[in-house]
């Protein structure tokens, strides 16, 4: 866990983030919107897109509860909030994340409809049957225990509710350079195949929807996460150190097949 806190670091993330927002010509005080924030916010693969993608998938409705686990600086429990009017709990285990997107939740005028908490996504500190959707980008790459993962989602979930996510799953090779968007090094990354993850899924309880391997798809488009940006825009780079470097490794070892990019939405029963 130690190495995961290091990772996920970003010292004086808010005074970051308020320097670049003016850096990019955006002025905090007079509000700003979740599309301006997007290169910012979304800290995983396929960016908004991907988010956008998701949850066309997921069929969230206005009146559904959302937890969003892992949330990052909650740009897409953002998107989720404005688009659709949703209620989001965001849980993250970084305390610099978690201040960043409390900051980024206020300047957007969302913090009445987000709530950021902290912790474990192996102990989630809510009550059975809470949530209509579970959602979750990029982050059981992180978690060796998979089953006990799978268990408290399907846990925290109302019957009929639905576990949407985006997910780097094992490919045919040992993923073999770091670091990584996602870890240092390899005593951080647990990375299964999709075939063991919908195994998993359905011996926890859940019906499939939905699950497909988005990799050739997102290696054929250009992607806010692995485009450098000019200088005065919006990026990852405002809190992900290396991130060029990361991002690179990211995508040779999805060019080379040792990690393969899958998303799928299940049921829990």
């Amino acid at each position: 866990m130690a190495g995961l806190e290091s990772h996920y670091s970003a010292h004086d993330i808010e005074t970051r983030i308020l320097a670049a927002l003016r850096a990019a010509g955006l002025n905090p005080e007079q509000g700003l919107s979740p599309k301006e924030l997007a290169a910012l916010d979304h800290f995983h693969t396929g960016g908004l897109g991907a988010s956008r993608g998701l949850l066309e998938l997921a069929r969230i409705r206005g009146e559904d509860r959302v937890l969003d686990i892992g949330a990052g600086l909650a740009g897409p429990a953002r998107l989720l909030a404005s688009t659709l009017g949703c209620r989001v709990d965001c849980l993250e285990m970084s305390r610099d994340f978690c201040a960043g997107a409390v900051l980024l939740n206020r300047l957007t005028g969302l913090d009445d409809r987000i709530e950021v908490h902290r912790g474990s996504a192996l102990d989630l500190p809510f009550p059975d049957d809470s949530f209509d959707v579970v959602w979750m980008q990029n982050v059981g790459m992180n978690i060796a225990d998979k089953q006990k993962l799978y268990g408290e989602i399907y846990r925290v979930l109302k019957a009929g509710g639905r576990f949407a996510f985006q997910e780097m799953a094992a490919g045919e090779a040992p993923t073999s350079y770091f670091p990584l968007p996602w870890a240092t090094d390899p005593a951080d990354s647990f990375l299964v195949s999709a075939e063991e993850m919908g195994s998993l899924l359905g011996a926890t309880g859940f019906i499939v929807e939905f699950l497909e391997d988005t990799s050739d798809a997102h290696l054929s488009a250009t992607t806010a996460n692995v485009t450098p940006a000019t200088p005065g825009q919006l990026s990852l780079a405002v809190y992900v150190d290396n991130l060029a470097q990361k991002a690179g490794n990211a995508r040779r070892s999805l060019d080379e097949g040792q990690v393969r990019l899958v998303r799928g939405v299940f049921r829990a029963q």
